[in-house]
């Protein structure tokens, strides 16, 4: 087996990344809640440099320096202005700026401002399926045709005028690509971080709902048989208490007896409790419950009840701790419901078969009234043994026992253990 790789300790970012990444969360926070605000300012940045231009610095590149000045201010605010809308509608904006690029190109004034279509293709490509770059760059690049068309190679040939634009519509739109790329990744990856976070809770609500349902089923165990026990008992002894004083103090003797055994038994759940509270692991949740070697005396509390029964069992009895319980909470369970509902002059058989493997074969039986049994929706009782033995793969069947024979029948069948 390859030894474990020991996991590097987590290094501690650069003071000037960690500063450079908090900036930027508040600067996206900050946009997120304002969009308007960053808008306006950077509009109102472009179109700033857009009437400087204007002012007579276009003139050193235009191919036609007497185009009028009012035109020229009028070009420089149609292809500016429209930034303001670059993310919310980019393919509107450019369609906006279109005209006035074509003014632009055939008047031969060669504004720098037609530039910013290019700002409009990175958000086109940032924000709308890709499948708008066609006609984008397309209409980025007529402009430049025009211009190809009316002054020919005054500003170079014509294959790098027209190269040097799609060049630089490439570029903004490769930009956009992978801003996008890279902010649907940590999107990703923040959505999957949510959702591992959920599931985690869940994952510990089910865990809490799941240790409820087994404290259920062992109270349940515990409490219901030692008090059916125990009613019995008094029953017993209240009748033999002005005929026979010393079965009444057999009788008291008992009810002390069981009494302590439930206490015992509820001492050690508790223990086991509050172990896994404190270490805040799972401790061995069935290590402290009863087990095959305390069959002997759940069956003579039974029969101090008032409930014969007999035992017949065969193999040897080698079964993990989780195994026995099992098969210790269902003969408790199938005697408990037999001296609540059975009756007077009621026995009862008990059938256990050790197999190979680790299998069980149970049968219990007795000779009471019979008929259907409660269904308790709760998750206890015979529900509660059904999801004990399901945890081994295993079945369990109760009912009454087919005529002509009286009384009530649970068996119990878990197969042989799956190798680890």
């Amino acid at each position: 087996m390859d030894p474990v790789k020991p996991v590097p300790e987590d290094r501690a970012a650069e003071p000037l990344t960690e500063y450079v990444q908090r900036v930027s969360r508040r600067v996206r926070a900050f946009d997120r809640r304002r969009p308007l605000v960053w808008d306006l300012h950077l509009t109102g940045l472009w179109v700033l440099a857009a009437l400087i231009d204007a002012s007579g610095g276009w003139r050193n590149v235009a191919h036609d320096p007497d185009v009028p000045v009012g035109l020229v201010l009028a070009l420089s605010l149609a292809l500016s202005v429209p930034l303001l809308w670059r993310r919310s509608h980019p393919q509107v904006a450019l369609l906006v700026t279109l005209p006035a690029a074509l003014v632009n190109a055939w008047s031969g004034a060669a504004l720098q401002a037609a530039l910013l279509q290019l700002l409009l293709v990175h958000h086109i490509a940032l924000r709308l399926p890709l499948r708008n770059l066609w006609w984008a760059v397309l209409l980025v690049t007529i402009p430049t045709c025009v211009t190809v068309a009316r002054y020919g190679d005054s500003a170079g040939s014509w294959n790098q005028q027209v190269g040097s634009q799609i060049l630089s519509v490439g570029v903004a739109a490769l930009i956009g690509i992978t801003v996008r790329t890279r902010r649907d990744y940590t999107e990703a990856l923040e959505d999957r971080a949510r959702r591992l976070e959920t599931e985690r809770d869940q994952q510990g609500r089910l865990a809490a709902a799941a240790e409820r349902a087994r404290i259920a089923r062992e109270m349940h165990d515990i409490i219901g048989h030692n008090l059916s026990v125990i009613t019995g008992l008094a029953d017993g002894g209240r009748y033999a208490a002005t005929r026979s004083p010393e079965r009444a103090t057999q009788a008291l003797d008992a009810i002390a007896t069981t009494s302590r055994q439930a206490l015992g038994e509820l001492r050690r759940l508790l223990d086991v409790l509050r172990e896994e509270e404190r270490h805040g692991t799972q401790a061995a949740e069935l290590a402290p419950q009863p087990s095959l070697t305390d069959l002997d005396q759940l069956l003579d509390g039974v029969r101090r009840a008032g409930l014969p029964v007999r035992t017949t069992v065969q193999g040897r009895a080698a079964l993990p701790e989780g195994r026995q319980l099992t098969v210790y909470r269902v003969i408790q369970e199938a005697l408990t419901n037999t001296l609540k509902h059975a009756g007077p002059d009621a026995t009862a058989h008990i059938d256990l078969s050790y197999e190979t493997g680790g299998a069980v074969a149970l049968t219990i039986t007795d000779t009471g009234h019979g008929g259907p049994a409660p269904a308790p929706s709760d998750g206890r009782g015979l529900p509660g043994m059904r999801e004990r033995t399901s945890l081994y793969g295993g079945t369990l069947e109760a009912g009454p026992r087919p005529r002509p024979e009286r009384g009530w029948r649970v068996h119990l069948h878990l197969p042989e253990e799956s190798p680890q």
